[in-house]
């Protein structure tokens, strides 16, 4: 059951680094942090550049918040269908093991940085994809951030 548990979690994490690959034309991310004020950014940049830990109960809710900010617009933003694709869905329950693993590190008091850094990997791939669907709708007179902001 263990060694079954443990499959599980490694073929997840190798299917989802492998959709976190994929490039996009351009970075699309910044206009939707922007136009929505995520925080993830400045999450990553702050562990990045200064190997500073962030206060971990303002860092848990940022990540919360944000990624439910994401996925309501993966799932309304310029998505004809209005659900999740089989990549995201993927992702979704990658997020959410990634996360429970970020709190037991915190419980366990171990470090933090690679799963938060994981995280904010989640967040931005989520970004692109709305900004690369927002950017490739037409909206006659708004521009993406405008659409984006009446939602």
């Amino acid at each position: 059951m263990i060694v079954s548990v443990g499959m599980f979690f490694f073929y997840l994490q190798a299917t989802c680094q492998k959709v976190l690959r994929r490039q996009f034309s351009q970075e699309f991310f910044q206009s939707i942090v922007n136009a929505n004020r995520l925080e993830f950014p400045s999450i990553r940049k702050a562990i990045e550049d200064l190997g500073s830990p962030v206060e971990y109960p303002r860092l848990l809710l940022t990540l919360k918040c944000d990624f439910l900010a994401l996925t309501y617009l993966l799932k309304n933003a310029a998505n004809v269908d209005q659900r999740y694709s089989y990549e995201e869905r993927l992702l979704i329950l990658y997020f959410k093991v990634v996360f429970a693993s970020l709190v037991t590190c915190h419980w366990l008091k171990l470090r933090e940085s690679s799963a938060v850094l994981k995280l904010t990997v989640i967040l931005e791939y989520f970004a692109n994809v709305v900004g690369e669907r927002v950017n490739t709708v037409r909206f006659g007179n708004l521009t993406a951030s405008d659409y984006l902001l009446n939602l």
